[in-house]
């Protein structure tokens, strides 16, 4: 049964992102395989977007601006009123689905961020109907009381096709930091680690404003270009060289990360990960297949002297089991059709 499936994003980036934005490219890669498995996919997005499903350019580009929200979802009512909608599925804010709240089509509302018991209970308030709640990991799901809403957690993916397995890397392989370089994502940390260890460490991804002290002070000032070295930001291409000729990603975060794409990205390379025990990591690495799992820096330099006892075959087959879009976009279509009965 092939369905009318409407799938919105927020309206700042465009899908898919140029640069950061891994909520962007989890819908650019899952309407593009709706499409091809003959569904037809409208998306609501950023007037930038370039998809091979139908683009409806958002009028708003702020989901901060009151006037922007208003009209964005009136631009949602009017494609479910005009195009015989299916299913509704969201990945932008819950606001843009007012009005069709309490209508009796299905719609997900898909959180890759914490969840608030604010905006749950607000749904209730309101009256939704048919409406499920999904998130990228159960950490990401458990962030709010769900009582009156079926809810469901559905991991994140990648396109295995854009990362080249790497069976081996040389024996000096650096070790590779890629995130934003604010602090709770830990790449102070990783630069403990590599200097305690002696490796080298690649440091990538791009900074903020908001924490331009700590990417000055704690960053930079630890930067030599040769033993730690800061490469900037980096395109889908150069990422998945880095990754793939890295010893192991370090992902030393120092919050609860809802999913963090990069572990599955590094996996895709036959990379192992090393992290820290928050967030969403116990359901993404299988401590001492495609990685180890550690409390604290201590423990992160004792497992990259053990990184050679994980098998990079293994980092690869988890990434495909677990993670790639085919397996993940099967589990969106069979809850659309489960909806839909």
């Amino acid at each position: 049964m092939k369905l009318n499936i409407l799938i919105t994003a927020d309206p700042e980036i465009p899908v898919p992102p140029i640069l950061y934005g891994g909520i962007e490219r989890i819908i650019y890669d899952l309407t593009k395989e709706l499409t091809v498995k003959g569904h037809n996919v409208i998306l609501l997005a950023n007037k930038d977007s370039k998809v091979k499903c139908k683009l409806v350019p958002y009028k708003g580009f702020s989901s901060r601006s009151i006037t922007h929200t208003i009209n964005n979802s009136r631009q949602l009512y009017d494609i479910y009123r005009k195009h015989n909608i299916d299913i509704v599925h969201s990945f932008g804010r819950l606001s843009y689905l007012l009005p069709i709240l309490r209508s009796g089509i299905p719609k997900i509302q898909t959180y890759q961020r914490h969840i608030t018991n604010k905006s749950i209970r607000i749904a209730e308030i309101l009256g939704a109907r048919n409406l499920v709640i999904t998130a990228c990991s159960d950490n990401c799901l458990n962030t709010a009381k769900i009582n009156n809403f079926d809810s469901f957690a559905i991991h994140n993916f990648v396109d295995l096709n854009k990362y080249s397995f790497k069976k081996n890397v040389k024996n000096d392989a650096p070790l590779v930091f890629l995130g934003r370089l604010d602090h709770i994502k830990g790449a102070h940390n990783a630069i403990e680690v590599a200097k305690n260890t002696n490796r080298q460490l690649l440091i990538a991804g791009n900074r903020t404003k908001e924490e331009k002290d700590y990417f000055d002070n704690e960053i930079m000032s630890q930067c030599d270009g040769k033993i730690i070295k800061y490469l900037g930001p980096v395109n889908d291409e150069e990422k998945n060289k880095l990754l793939g000729t890295a010893a192991a990603l370090l992902f030393p975060i120092e919050w609860d990360e809802p999913f963090g794409i990069v572990m599955a990205e590094a996996l895709a390379c036959g990379t192992p990960v090393i992290a820290f025990r928050r967030g969403s990591v116990p359901e993404v690495i299988d401590h001492g297949i495609n990685g180890y799992i550690c409390e604290n820096v201590e423990e992160m330099i004792n497992f990259v002297e053990k990184i050679d006892g994980i098998n990079r075959t293994e980092c690869r087959k988890s990434a495909e089991l677990n993670f790639s879009k085919n397996v993940i976009t099967e589990k969106y279509e069979n809850l659309y059709y489960s909806l839909k009965k």
